[in-house]
């Protein structure tokens, strides 16, 4: 081989190892911020979803407290989604006896206290997240972390009856605190 050929191709190894090194950068770096980007609770209607990359923006996480959060994340996900899976196959068998011919109520019974056992522990894995979060962050943190998980504890579903907004349990809205108005009376 003469001395140009041996140039060539000590060129293309090098471009050859050039390519590889930035697919594997490329690669890295999604693989990364796929993680950064797994949600807590998969709800596209929230406005702030708890993403890896929430954390680090607007709570500014340092990447030793990043490191805590995928690792409590990751266990978390993990639970979570298989009780989110398991009430969701509950409430379809639900919805299929209640619309069979002759609906067991015994059946929908057990089947309700199992989609209730299940809720409850999801509440309670989410505690649980919720204070290795906690553990992780320094008071200013605290406090929009608490502000992130607010949607998670008030879903839309609390106090809507009569003088309370959507997620007022204040009652700071229009209307009355209790039931039927001041003083007992019906409206």
């Amino acid at each position: 081989m003469n001395r140009g050929n041996k140039i060539l191709w000590w060129a293309i190894a090098l471009l050859v190892m050039l390519n590889l090194t930035t697919i594997g950068t490329i690669l890295f770096r999604n693989s990364e911020r796929s993680v950064d980007d797994m949600a807590i609770v998969l709800d596209e209607n929230m406005q702030n979803p708890l993403t890896g990359r929430f954390f680090r923006q607007a709570l500014g996480f340092s990447d030793a407290q990043m490191v805590l959060f995928r690792e409590a994340n990751q266990s978390f996900q993990h639970a979570a989604n298989d009780l989110i899976y398991e009430m969701d196959s509950l409430k379809n068998e639900m919805f299929a006896e209640l619309n069979s011919p002759a609906p067991d109520s015994t059946r929908l019974n057990a089947l309700s206290d199992h989609v209730g056992n299940h809720h409850a522990e999801l509440k309670k894995i989410t505690n649980v997240f919720y204070l290795q979060l906690k553990a992780a962050c320094d008071s200013s943190q605290c406090e929009q972390l608490q502000q992130a998980f607010t949607p998670l504890f008030r879903d839309g579903t609390m106090n809507r009856g009569r003088g309370y907004r959507w997620n007022d349990s204040t009652a700071t809205g229009q209307g009355h605190r209790h039931r039927y108005g001041r003083g007992g009376r019906s409206e």
